[in-house]
């Protein structure tokens, strides 16, 4: 996984010396947020999938201060943010405003016309996405958060669960290419 990762990652030295991030390269310095390891990796995509449901252009921004902060994988963090893209937004706003009813309660009275997403204009569709995201009321406000931080636990999880599963299978093939040679 590892090469994986490096193939489509910058270098620590490549950020460290870029003319813009200079003034930060005190906070940038922990080996944590450049090296790929379970931990790590899994700790930067769990901030990338929390920070990716935060409304507006502050995703990456977030994730890459909370990176620094738990010391997790910053290129990773950053990253992972993008599963929310204008393909994904709406049936993201969709199951978060689903999950929110279920926890608050307040399924019952909703009509489903308040689910259909409105027509948008390419002039204005920041405040009429806002607009109907507030029409939502308590039940999105509810679901954002806890689809967040459910998807934060998710992603964690899996991601150190497939990376043993790599490990152990690695371990496997050469053990089996050990077993093989001698006999």
């Amino acid at each position: 996984m590892r090469k994986l990762f490096r193939k489509f990652l910058p270098s620590h030295e490549t950020v460290k010396s870029h003319r813009w991030l200079k003034p930060f390269g005190g906070w940038l310095h922990h080996p944590n947020l450049w090296h790929l390891h379970r931990r790590s990796v899994a700790g930067g995509v769990a901030i990338g999938l929390f920070c990716g449901l935060i409304p507006g252009p502050l995703q990456m921004i977030s994730a890459a201060l909370l990176a620094i902060l738990f010391r997790v994988n910053l290129p990773v963090a950053v990253f992972t943010t993008l599963y929310t893209n204008p393909f994904t937004i709406l049936p993201l706003y969709v199951l978060a405003y689903e999950y929110g009813a279920l926890v608050s309660g307040a399924h019952s009275g909703v009509a489903a016309a308040q689910l259909s997403f409105p027509e948008m204009h390419w002039h204005n569709w920041v405040g009429e996405l806002w607009d109907w995201v507030v029409m939502l009321g308590k039940p999105i406000m509810i679901g954002l958060p806890l689809l967040a931080v459910t998807l934060a636990i998710v992603g964690y999880f899996a991601v150190r669960v497939a990376w043993r599963v790599a490990v152990v299978l690695r371990w496997r093939a050469r053990k089996q290419r050990a077993k093989q040679r001698a006999g």
